[in-house]
């Protein structure tokens, strides 16, 4: 069990869509371990696990005893191809039309995503060339040099932790926690980050009570010190992360009185005070979640772009009173979102053509998704707290790990596993199938 997402993030326990095989064969296909496929195909294991808590890519065989997953040969050829379409960030969704759909659907498919592609390319090179006709005619590309102010040594008469990060990295972990963050004067201790340094890796975890954020980075070197789990104020480690990400790499440094974060060249630094207090016990809260029954794979920002147009619309009663709760009923193969005074029942799409691209009426939108588990679910958010939560995530798809419409939703990416958010659901009034 993982610490940090309370879910399995090992290969030491078997998947709940991976059937196991508890035979002895004298005459089994040659068989690759997780890491081994891993490198032959040129995805990450934890992209592996990822496909195969999906769907998308199920390993042929999943030792008893063990929990290891081992891939055939016979499916290199669909996880390259699976490879190659993410990278050309086609969504989940629509690369399963592409692996297992009838060869027109897959063709309508990959020139629908052609062109976006083109046409967002298009945009973005406008954008660029537009920002760049109203730079200022001479400036410096690396911008102004951080003045010198120290290596960040320590004298050597407290212990001193040392840890070498990326620094776009870091201020990337530090960007998405920091959604995280709350803001009560009762509790000052949820306005802290905590940063744990332990068992190799450093680990950033935030929470406002109804969101809880985790972030772990793999250090460019060892770690050197003993462990540290310590409180940071959210808006002084922003800062020095805004600053980290001009760095190439930065090396962060705690004892008992502060923590510093250097430029590895030292030609900067930045300080930051320690904060006494009892963060809340997140582990606990990861380990105590139950059983994922239902996995949800669909358009980050498609799902983001509906959840704020649901946040805008107007309730059931017409008081047009703005940000409500939105409900989501999870179909077969597709999710429906609409604010919980609209639940609005729309038509499943049939096929490519035929997802929703934008919300209908009454801020109700349809979209195209990947589903695991049969039985009906409708469950509802705040806008306020699931946004976010999107916003943080990275990559083209989001996945939801769900129990059931009362439990805490773990909400993640295939693009990096080492971040998750785990996300409080609201009460929905009951409402008439529409």
């Amino acid at each position: 069990m993982d610490s940090t997402t309370g879910a399995a993030s090992s290969d030491s326990a078997p998947s709940h869509s991976t059937p196991v095989d508890v035979s002895i064969g004298l005459f089994q296909p040659e068989l690759l371990s997780i890491s081994a496929f891993a490198r032959r195909v040129g995805l990450a294991p934890s992209a592996l696990r990822f496909y195969d808590d999906c769907g998308v890519l199920v390993p042929a065989r999943v030792d008893a005893t063990t929990g290891y997953r081992s891939y055939s040969l016979d499916q290199e050829m669909r996880a390259r191809v699976l490879r190659s379409l993410r990278e050309a960030g086609m969504p989940l969704a629509e690369v399963m039309v592409v692996l297992d759909g009838d060869p027109d659907a897959a063709r309508t498919m990959l020139e629908r995503h052609r062109s976006a592609v083109r046409e967002r390319s298009r945009t973005a090179d406008a954008t660029i060339a537009a920002v760049l006709r109203s730079l200022p005619g001479a400036r410096d590309a690396d911008g102004a040099p951080w003045p010198a102010d120290g290596s960040g040594t320590d004298d050597g008469k407290d212990p001193v932790t040392r840890v070498r990060l990326g620094g776009a990295e870091l201020a990337g972990a530090v960007r998405q926690v920091a959604s995280a963050v709350g803001d009560d004067p009762d509790h000052p201790v949820l306005g802290r980050v905590l940063v744990e340094i332990d068992a190799g890796e450093v680990r950033l975890v935030a929470t406002d009570r109804y969101r809880l954020s985790t972030r772990v980075l793999k250090p460019v070197v060892a770690v050197e010190g003993p462990d540290r789990h310590v409180l940071l104020d959210a808006g002084p480690l922003a800062e020095a992360g805004a600053w980290a990400a001009r760095c190439a790499a930065v090396t962060v440094e705690i004892d008992t009185d502060e923590a510093r974060i250097s430029d590895a060249d030292g030609s900067g630094s930045r300080e930051l005070k320690l904060w006494e207090g009892e963060f809340p016990a997140y582990r606990e809260v990861l380990t105590a979640l139950p059983e994922t029954r239902h996995r949800l794979i669909v358009d980050r920002a498609a799902l983001l772009d509906a959840v704020t147009a649901c946040a805008g619309a107007d309730g059931a009663d017409g008081d047009g009173d703005g940000a409500q709760a939105v409900a989501l009923r999870l179909g077969a193969d597709d999710v429906h979102i609409s604010p919980a005074g609209h639940p609005g029942r729309q038509p499943r799409p049939s096929g490519p053509d035929d997802a929703s691209d934008g919300p209908s009426e009454g801020g109700s939108t349809t979209l195209r998704a990947l589903r695991i588990g049969a039985s009906p679910l409708r469950i509802g958010f705040d806008p306020a707290v699931l946004a976010p939560a999107l916003e943080a995530s990275v990559g083209p798809d989001v996945l939801l790990e769900i129990s059931d419409a009362t439990e805490p939703v773990l909400v993640r990416s295939a693009d990096q596993g080492s971040f998750t958010t785990l996300v409080m659901p609201v009460a929905l009034t009951a409402t008439p199938e529409g």
